[in-house]
């Protein structure tokens, strides 16, 4: 098994466990719907942040994780004003940054997505309410639907100064808010380089519509979005592999 046939394997066996997981609890009673490792992340309305950058010239990076990288990348991959968003591992050191490794969760990693976008069209804040609201559950601890481990954690990597004081006041309006039914666990991290993830797995949820663990876990995540958030929505993604090639 080698290439894409690994991490899709494993993915697959996280959905399935979790799905049998829920099928036993709903045969003792138990309502289908509530059990989060089969059901799709509901998106949470949630406010814009009261702190934020100016919209500027030029281009800025962002990094988040949350969750398995696939879904993170799709999502901001159809946001307006991004120009780049790209899976990769950040919060460990370069020699260990490789997917098997990784995947062990004791590498420091989170499986996360560097994005670079134009803070003319779309700001630090805007990205941030994105995260927030449709791109994952920022109050699951170490997990994100059936996948579990620290490597799948919801971290803020943020590149500056400028963009710590956003996302601490933001985590701190919207649990003050409780816009959430429990506190926000996300971590913000600094002064941690971001590493590319192997090319199986740029793209991955355009390339592969109808895989199962993206059918159920991310496809929902972009019509999230769409709802949500209309003026930030571009329906051609941003591809990682079509940049390459050019």
């Amino acid at each position: 098994m080698t290439g894409i046939e690994k991490p899709a394997a494993k993915r697959l066996t996280n959905f399935a466990r979790g799905a049998l997981a829920a099928l036993m609890l709903a045969a003792a009673g138990a309502a289908l719907w509530q059990t989060p490792a089969i059901s799709a992340e509901k998106a949470v309305v949630i406010p814009p942040p009261a702190m934020d950058e100016k919209p500027a010239a030029g281009t800025a990076k962002a990094i988040f994780a949350g969750g398995c990288f696939w879904g993170v990348q799709g999502v901001f991959q159809h946001v307006k004003g991004v120009t780049s968003a790209v899976s990769g591992y950040a919060g460990g050191d370069k020699d260990t940054a490789v997917y098997e490794t990784v995947g062990t969760g004791r590498t420091g990693h989170a499986e996360a997505v560097e994005i670079t976008y134009e803070p003319s069209e779309v700001t630090y804040g805007q990205l941030l309410q994105v995260y927030f609201s449709v791109a994952h559950n920022p109050t699951q601890l170490n997990y994100q639907g059936p996948d579990r481990g620290p490597q799948y954690r919801s971290t803020i990597f943020a590149e500056n100064d400028a963009q710590k004081k956003i996302a601490e006041s933001y985590i701190a309006q919207l649990d003050k808010a409780k816009v959430f039914p429990e506190p926000i666990v996300t971590t913000l991290e600094t002064g941690k380089t971001f590493y590319p993830a192997e090319d199986y797995h740029q793209d991955f949820l355009t390339l592969n519509p109808t895989y199962p663990y993206i059918v159920y876990n991310d496809l929902p995540k972009i019509e999230n979005l769409k709802t949500l958030f209309p003026d930030l929505y571009s329906e051609k993604p941003v591809l990682v592999l079509a940049a390459n090639k050019s």
